[in-house]
């Protein structure tokens, strides 16, 4: 059985930056891909990044690329999300995933398990 535990969220004012971390329990870690979706109140969940099963490729949407980074520690069974320059608009809470596959997908119903989220605020 897989859990994800995810920490890291709190409240920021704008420009500030935060690290979400999921921490993975169960096997097969390192077989991965995670992604990182999040739900803005009112709003339906959208992807934010993803890492593959090796970190060596990740992808980001568009509202977020230059600002987060993706790395994945698989000793550690954890992945992090680093997130920079932090807008308004990223205030959601925030959800890890893992898709037994080894590839990055943007697309929610891929991914087989999810942690139950942490809150990000960026207010002023």
């Amino acid at each position: 059985q897989v859990q994800l535990t995810e920490t890291g969220g709190g409240l920021v004012q704008p420009g500030g930056s935060l690290t979400l971390v999921c921490v993975c329990s169960g096997d097969n870690f390192s077989n991965y891909a995670v992604g990182w979706f999040r739900q803005a109140p009112g709003s339906g969940r959208e992807f934010v990044a993803a890492i593959n099963w090796n970190g060596q490729r990740s992808h980001y949407t568009d509202h977020v690329r230059g600002r987060f980074t993706l790395s994945r520690d698989d000793g550690q069974k954890t992945v992090y999300l680093q997130m920079n320059n932090l807008r308004l608009s990223d205030t959601a809470v925030y959800y890890c995933a893992v898709d037994n596959a080894h590839y990055i997908t943007t697309m929610e119903y891929e991914y087989d398990y999810w942690g139950q989220g942490t809150q990000v605020t960026v207010s002023s």
